[in-house]
């Protein structure tokens, strides 16, 4: 056992494969390494570390593809469609921090699990999707898109719009024994990628697979419940959170409280699908025997472990 701090890191889909770039696996790749240069400064502070990451890009990328080759190949479900990505994402995770470790001389296993999330198959989100996924598209390709594969579609951001689909909320992580064990222990852990692959118990008591995706922020923070992870980090493509998004007013969180964020969600100001889930995740993860909580961008990690940058939220009790 390592009696260090432990850390879940929440990794967005698109430090992988950012807005506006190709999505090509040469360039995730590139994307991939330049990402884990930040993951390493956790190493450096020899944090127990466990990363989940997201998919959206890449799964939608996927069902896209299938889209335009049905009639030639037989498509797959949605949730195969996340094992799927949880495999290349992971693999391209595991390879590149794995040559990162080595060339620090560092030395760390890195594991990657193939991870089943249970979910409510009556969940009531599953009759209004909200989680975006895909690449964006201006408004009339979008909607022309949608209405040539049965789509649902909606605007993002001004004169950004993507598909949406299905987001039950996590209910129970499967094999969370199994990856405590290993963090415990020192081994980098990559599970429950793209929030896991979304399953149900059906009336005979045995899984089946759910036409749906998890949003990564609110499984990370089950997750790290699980593995009783001292620190949540969520990282996405902006250095912090903001009340006023995109308006004259808009201003910075620098810290918060957990009752602090509630607040704010109540008020309304974060986007669904998108702030919103990472500030319900950071409450959910302070409710139970998390410490803090940080939501900053790739290039602001190095300062945000300092508390230089990014959205720090605590407890209520946090001294």
């Amino acid at each position: 056992m390592r009696p260090n701090r432990s850390v879940m890191i929440a990794l967005g889909g698109n430090a992988l494969s950012p807005k506006g770039s190709a999505g090509d696996i040469t360039v995730q790749f590139a994307h991939t390494r330049k990402s884990l240069e930040a993951i390493m400064h956790f190493v450096d502070f020899d944090y127990n570390i466990c990363i989940t990451h997201g998919n959206g890009p890449q799964v939608g990328d996927e069902l896209l593809r299938m889209d335009l080759t049905h009639e030639q190949v037989p498509p797959l479900p949605l949730g195969l469609c996340v094992a799927g990505t949880q495999g290349t994402i992971g693999y391209m995770i595991q390879q590149s921090l794995q040559n990162r470790l080595k060339e620090a001389h560092v030395d760390r296993e890195v594991v990657t699990l193939v991870s089943q999330v249970i979910v409510d198959k009556d969940d009531p989100s599953i009759q209004n999707p909200t989680k975006f996924i895909g690449q964006r598209y201006p408004e009339n390709e979008a909607k022309s898109l949608a209405k040539k594969f049965g789509w649902t579609v909606k605007e993002q951001n001004p004169g950004e719009w993507r598909r949406v689909v299905s987001s039950p909320l996590p209910q129970f992580i499967m094999h969370g024994f199994s990856t405590k064990t290993l963090v415990d222990h020192g081994t980098i852990v990559l599970c429950a990628g793209g929030g896991g692959i979304p399953v149900h118990y059906k009336d005979s008591n045995t899984l089946e697979g759910l036409d749906a995706v998890i949003d990564k922020d609110l499984a990370a923070a089950l997750m790290g419940r699980i593995i009783k992870a001292h620190e949540l980090w969520i990282i996405t493509d902006v250095e912090c959170a903001y009340l006023d998004f995109n308006k004259a007013s808009q201003r910075p969180i620098k810290k918060c409280t957990a009752s602090q964020a509630k607040q704010y969600l109540d008020e309304g100001q974060f986007q669904k699908g998108s702030m919103a889930p990472k500030f319900e995740a950071a409450i959910y993860f302070l409710k139970y025997h998390g410490e803090k909580v940080i939501i900053t961008s790739i290039s602001h990690v190095k300062e945000a472990i300092g508390g230089r940058s990014g959205t720090t939220i605590v407890r209520d009790n946090a001294t």
